[in-house]
């Protein structure tokens, strides 16, 4: 066995996104492949074995207790997956119990019934059951014992691991989801044929094997009982069992250790966020609290998921006015916001756009540790609101590109409009919704299934038609990219929240947009906050690359120490000679 070095680098690779369930995984491969535990020389060969429990089939079916059945085809010496230990058969588990059993019990007996989610994927974790009247499931339905083994043989259950060893059955006997394979064992350790089951090998082997069309695929009942199975004595097969459950608890507690250090570590990074990005901030204990946060940072990050809540507290800092300094000598925010409003107007003329519903004003909780000079003002008093539109009954895309583009919402990712996968529509269809489109100074917002997600059009989409569960905003004067910044922030994503979330199917009312309350600074701050944003966020860009390489290279040394452990000792003295 080749797993020291796997276990002397574990601190290497705990972090690995899917470090514990690959080691779960790893465990049960050993332990099919005779790695786990020593052999033991004094221990009843595997082929005295499966002499006796041939002898004790020929017994039940001269008396009656099972029905005789056709002989299965013999294992190829060269179809066989890996060399076994000493001591250790290839058989099949046809070969060494009752396949498909059935139960002879009285109709008012009480007995378990056990459907499909009462059979774990995960091992060492027991069936669960409903007591049901025996003459109520013993027909349309797969019969099994107390002991009994049984496989899920429809997908996605079998790729995901699930079979049991039948246990605490009511009156001793059960049945349940026909969606089963069943073996009743002779002489085997039912708890080994469930660890064979769910090893990595069996399940790999078994899904190219599978039958039927999607969603509906199985493994063949062939498959199940005459696939090669790799049988140990039976002295060995109890201390596999037994190693595996060590084995398993040990990684349950790495698991449970590994998660309640994350959730620390997730707590103290919001926290010191949090503490940050406050409203009630006071401007005196701000500074000290920035240094602990950078401080502390390179501790608390240590996933690519946790750049996300660091990006939104630069935001957060951004728009309250603790991300670049101010400078006096800028035109006042008020002298701005005059300026904004008279583009409105101008640009309501100029595109002859009617007033719209009045807005639905909301309050900001930020507004109070914003910076004296700059001026907070609802959107509505410098901006416009507008909906896009659903094509029209009866139409529908167009199967070739035009020189038209309905812009959906799931194109909408990332502060952007992507290009992939994009729609078309006809000239026809572009007439009759020609004045919903979006132009490339505007922003788009989308108001129902994602709610209250902003950012940029691309040159690509300028002109181009919106759906109607999105908007677009319509506005001059104001830095685009700090409008962004300022719709994106905790102070105004909340307004939208309160908004929507009684509702069942939430939808932005347009109204609500344009009663949002945002922030304001002077155009040249907007200008500076917005290049100092950029910076930051391309230093999180970079770190979120780093951790994401560092948890690659993780997986990489897994995978790598995975293998050489369950590489033969000849094969490495090979590779190390090559």
């Amino acid at each position: 066995m080749n797993a020291e070095r796997l276990l002397t680098r574990y601190d290497r690779i705990a972090d690995a996104s899917n470090a514990i369930a690959r080691l779960r995984r790893f465990v049960l491969d050993l332990a099919v492949r005779g790695k786990l535990v020593e052999q033991d020389p004094a221990d009843e060969p595997a082929s005295e074995l499966l002499k006796r429990i041939a002898a004790e089939k020929a017994r039940l079916v001269k008396a009656g207790e099972i029905r005789k059945t056709k002989a299965v085809p013999s294992l190829e010496p060269d179809g066989l997956p890996f060399p076994l230990p000493h001591g250790w058969a290839w058989t099949q588990i046809a070969e060494i119990g009752v396949i498909s059993p059935r139960n002879e019990a009285p109709d008012d007996l009480e007995a378990s019934f056990v459907p499909m989610p009462m059979i774990a994927a995960e091992y060492g974790e027991a069936n669960g059951h409903e007591p049901r009247q025996w003459g109520e499931i013993k027909k349309g339905y797969i019969h099994f014992a107390e002991g009994d083994v049984g496989l899920a043989k429809i997908t996605p259950c079998f790729e995901n691991g699930k079979s049991t060893v039948f246990r605490n059955l009511i009156g001793g006997i059960g049945a349940g989801t026909t969606e089963l394979h069943v073996v009743r064992p002779l002489f085997v350790d039912a708890d080994y044929i469930v660890l064979f089951l769910k090893s990595p090998y069996f399940i790999q082997t078994g899904i190219p094997k599978m039958t039927g069309t999607a969603g509906q695929k199985r493994v063949p009942k062939e498959y199940f009982t005459t696939s090669p199975f790799p049988l140990p004595p039976l002295a060995e097969q109890r201390r596999i069992v037994a190693k595996v459950d060590e084995l398993m608890a040990l990684l349950d507690r790495l698991e449970a250790a590994r998660t309640a250090r994350e959730a620390t570590r997730d707590r103290l990074t919001a926290a010191s966020l949090a503490r940050l990005t406050a409203p009630d901030t006071e401007p005196e204990t701000f500074p000290n609290d920035a240094r602990f946060a950078i401080a502390t940072l390179p501790a608390l990050t240590a996933r690519a998921d946790q750049i996300k809540p660091l990006r939104q507290a630069i935001i957060n800092l951004a728009v309250r006015g603790k991300l670049v300094e101010q400078d006096p000598a800028d035109e006042p925010a008020s002298v701005l916001l005059d300026r904004a409003k008279k583009a409105k107007k101008a640009l309501r003329e100029e595109r002859r756009i009617g007033r719209s519903e009045g807005p639905e004003y909301s309050e900001s909780p930020g507004e109070a540790s914003a910076p004296r000079h700059w001026s907070w003002s609802y959107l509505a008093d410098f901006a416009m609101v507008l909906g896009g539109k659903r094509l029209p009954a009866g139409t529908s895309f167009s199967k070739e590109p035009t020189e038209h583009i309905y812009i959906r919402v799931t194109d909408m990712k990332g502060g952007t409009i992507s290009d992939d996968g994009i729609k078309f529509i006809s000239p026809e269809v572009q007439n009759k919704i020609a004045k919903y489109t979006i132009d490339q100074e505007d922003i788009y917002i989308t108001i129902a299934g994602t709610i209250a997600e902003v950012g940029m059009v691309p040159a690509l989409f300028h002109g181009q038609n919106l759906t109607e569960n999105a908007a677009k905003i319509v506005f001059r004067e104001v830095d685009r990219g700090f409008l962004i910044l300022a719709l994106r922030s905790n102070d105004v994503q909340s307004q939208f929240a309160e908004k929507t979330k009684q509702m069942a199917q939430p939808k932005l009312a347009l109204k609500r947009i344009l009663g949002a309350r945002v922030p304001l600074p002077p155009l040249a701050e907007q200008h500076r906050i917005v290049a100092k944003v950029d910076a930051l966020m391309t230093l999180c860009d970079r770190l979120e690359t780093a951790l994401a390489q560092a948890d690659a290279t993780r997986a990489r040394l897994l995978e790598a120490l995975l293998h050489e452990a369950l590489a033969p000792a000849a094969d490495l003295v090979a590779e190390a000679a090559a």
